[in-house]
């Protein structure tokens, strides 16, 4: 699905668990850049690895959008309805040559102090489980981050684009699916930077137009770690969106009237989205600021 307009941004969630404030910070973030810009803002389900997923969890981050008031455009993307596709994509990378099998387990690789790619190529007889890699390693890519700046990034091994297990790989299918969608701009989280010149060289290979990147930075706790689920990042409480958007607002630069927080979650975002300038983003994770327990009745 393509939809024809300038700018199309996306927010793309893991069903690990509930929105937390970070994840709220990367959708809000992201929300305005496309809304400001007068672009689509799209959905996707990064739903592809089940072991990870939390029972529910996919539901429950769309009913937290919907309460804050981050309305979509078109319907959401589920990787995990679109592996015929990635075949399509590794069929074609296959034909040109582009693909080996890889039969490195993870603690070879650890042993060997990294992947060893002459090696692995040259390995043609081993039997059972094994990755598909993308032939790429070598020299390096070059992007300007929004935020960050031009970045140098060197490639130093062969992407996984199907796991071992036989799962894709989160490198083959985002790279496949902003390609479908005609994403033109990629506003996340910081911690996905250096994923991205991996990314860029696959837009290349694939033959598209490389889209915009902007990393935002991470919300930290008080140890001074990325709030996650693995961290035990408290899940938002959506009988409070006015009160939580307005806190993801001052993480990312706004300085918020003090009566906002009795909006609804549609008018804090109209509110933010005519007033949205890149710059005023602070790119240090750091810790939220507390805002106060009001009861806004949203």
């Amino acid at each position: 699905m393509t939809i024809p307009t300038r700018h199309i941004g996306r927010f793309a969630p893991s069903p690990t668990g509930p929105l937390h404030l970070g994840s709220l910070v990367s959708a809000v973030g992201s929300y305005l850049d496309a809304i400001a810009h007068g672009g689509h803002w799209l959905v996707r389900m990064e739903d592809l690895d089940p072991p990870r997923e939390e029972p529910g969890a996919a539901d429950r981050i769309l009913r937290s959008l919907d309460a804050h008031g981050l309305h979509w455009h078109g319907t959401v993307t589920w990787q995990s309805r679109r592996h015929s596709r990635y075949d399509e994509r590794l069929a074609e990378l296959a034909g040109r040559g582009l693909t080996y099998a890889c039969h490195c387990s993870r603690s070879q690789i650890r042993r060997r102090g990294g992947h060893d790619n002459t090696g692995c190529r040259a390995s043609r007889e081993e039997q059972g489980p094994a990755a598909v890699r993308l032939k790429c390693a070598g020299g390096e890519e070059r992007f300007e981050d929004l935020w960050h700046g031009v970045q140098h990034q060197a490639i130093i091994d062969d992407t996984i684009l199907r796991r071992r297990d036989g799962l894709y790989a989160y490198q083959l299918a985002v790279v496949v699916d902003d390609i479908d969608q005609g994403i033109t701009h990629i506003v996340r989280g910081a911690d996905l930077l250096e994923t991205t010149g991996a990314q860029q060289r696959l837009f290349r290979i694939l033959g598209a137009a490389v889209p915009q990147f902007g990393h935002l930075p991470l919300v930290m706790n008080p140890g001074g770690q990325k709030l996650s689920k693995q961290n035990h990042a408290p899940a938002l409480d959506d009988r409070r969106p006015s009160a939580n958007l307005v806190q993801a607002l001052g993480f990312l630069g706004f300085h918020v009237p003090p009566d906002l927080q009795t909006e609804t979650p549609v008018a804090i975002l109209h509110w933010a989205s005519a007033r949205w300038q890149r710059h005023q983003v602070d790119r240090r994770n750091r810790e939220p600021a507390p805002i106060a327990q009001t009861d806004t009745g949203n």
